[in-house]
């Protein structure tokens, strides 16, 4: 690998930054904290046990569904969130271990 090639941690790391550096993909992460207050008029699936349908995720941030599956995919790519298929729907959970990974390695490198 060349200096100019980011090492894999390095290039998840950038995905990861940059998933948080927006302020609707931050309202995501904290409505997904508690699938349960936001988003219990989900009758699907259970928004805790099965993940909250990308429809009701963009309905709650009043955005465009396009607009919404961008940035749960950035997300998702950042490794924060998990999504699973379910027919013709998507259901998205956070991923908890990923997030207190990033949290920690976030507090390392800032040497806190």
């Amino acid at each position: 690998m060349n200096d100019a090639t980011p090492a894999p941690a390095d290039t998840l790391r950038e995905a990861q930054l940059r998933a948080i550096s927006s302020d609707v993909r931050m309202t995501i992460l904290r409505l997904l904290r508690d699938p349960a207050a936001h988003f219990s008029g989900q009758v699907s699936a259970d928004p805790v046990a099965f993940g909250v349908c990308m429809t009701l995720i963009a309905e709650a941030l009043g955005i465009a569904q396009p607009t919404a599956s961008r940035h749960l995919d950035l997300l998702r790519q950042a490794g924060f969130l998990t999504v699973r298929r379910q027919g013709k729907w998507s259901y998205c959970r956070r991923d908890e271990a990923a997030i207190r990974d990033f949290l920690a390695w976030l507090g390392r490198d800032l040497g806190a």
